[in-house]
């Protein structure tokens, strides 16, 4: 166990200098069906998809800790004895204390609060780093008072990538006040101040057309949904929600700004998801085009081959 875990990490070497958070295994391509490891800096979070290796968790923790020297792993079991996958899973420190399971992670030139014991997902999804780098170097090349809008913002990570980058304002929408002040934390974090108009509590429906009223347009837009949220008496479903969605945002968007749009839902098809993202940007934009369409980075090996392993994303300059 030990070797295999040791193996896998090495893979992720290209990340290294890059960043202390990624995944260091990503279930059976790894040669661990039904797990993922998770590192967060000095703090580990193992998630069972799967029984395949339940019983020998004591042995994965031990290898973890002799290749490591973790200061916390996190154990959280996602699914049920039914068979049935857990939004709220049973979760246990099993080295360290719940204190050491809240730490700060480095990304690129950015910083960021994570607790592993917060919910199921500790304050930054992994599988969109490599994007979040990018829109941190597209603003860079951008010039000054360039404007960012982030939907479902989670704890705006995006956003804080756009500030180093240069951009003027970065507006995170997302319907959780909590969630939101994590965003603030994050900021204060990496030394940004908090400047009007950037935070706002609601759906990102209601803000594409609030702010489409109000004339406000953008530079870079980022809409990564998650595949299902209720806020208010409405239920968002990205089946049915996020194409319309993004031709709203399309009209919030300047010329020769991008728009990244993304799912975990595993459902959907990269090809076919690029191909209808770009044409519901080209009715607003004709002379929109797909800079790149892609999956999770490599750390997250075998990407699409497990429903709890997936991702598409693409991104469309206009």
């Amino acid at each position: 166990m030990f070797h295999l875990l040791q193996s896998a990490n090495e893979k992720r070497s290209p990340l290294f200098d890059v960043t202390d958070a990624y995944r260091v295994v990503n279930g059976a391509a790894d040669g661990f069906p039904g797990l993922t490891i998770d590192k967060f800096g000095d703090r580990y979070q193992l998630q069972f998809f799967g029984p395949e290796l339940l019983r020998r968790k004591g042995e994965i923790v031990a290898s973890l800790k002799s290749l490591f020297n973790p200061v916390c792993v996190v154990v959280k079991e996602r699914l049920s004895s039914a068979g049935k996958s857990l939004e709220n899973a049973p979760m246990d420190v099993v080295l360290g204390s719940r204190e050491d399971a809240v730490g700060v992670v480095r990304e690129g030139k950015a910083k960021f609060h994570v607790d592993l014991m917060d919910t199921i997902n500790p304050g930054l999804f992994l599988d969109m780093r490599h994007v979040r780098l990018e829109v941190e170097e597209r603003f860079r090349a951008m010039g000054e008072g360039a404007r960012f809008l982030n939907l479902f913002s989670y704890t705006c990570s995006f956003s804080v990538h756009a500030r180093i980058g240069g951009a003027a304002v970065a507006t995170n929408a997302d319907i959780s006040g909590k969630i939101l002040d994590k965003g603030r934390e994050n900021y204060a974090l990496n030394g940004l101040d908090l400047r009007p108009g950037e935070f706002f509590r609601g759906n990102a429906i209601e803000y594409a057309r609030w702010a489409k009223k109000k004339g406000l347009r953008f530079d870079g837009i980022v809409l990564d949904p998650p595949s299902f949220a209720r806020f208010k008496g409405f239920n968002f479903n990205v089946r049915e929600h996020l194409m319309p969605l993004v031709a709203e945002c399309a009209e919030l968007l300047n010329p020769n700004g991008f728009f990244m749009v993304s799912s975990n839902y595993s459902e959907f098809n990269l090809s076919t998801f690029a191909r209808d993202v770009l044409a519901f940007v080209a009715q607003v934009h004709p002379n929109a085009k797909t800079a790149w369409k892609k999956s999770q980075d490599i750390d997250f090996v075998g990407s699409g081959s497990t429903k709890d392993s997936c991702l598409v994303a693409t991104l469309v300059e206009v």
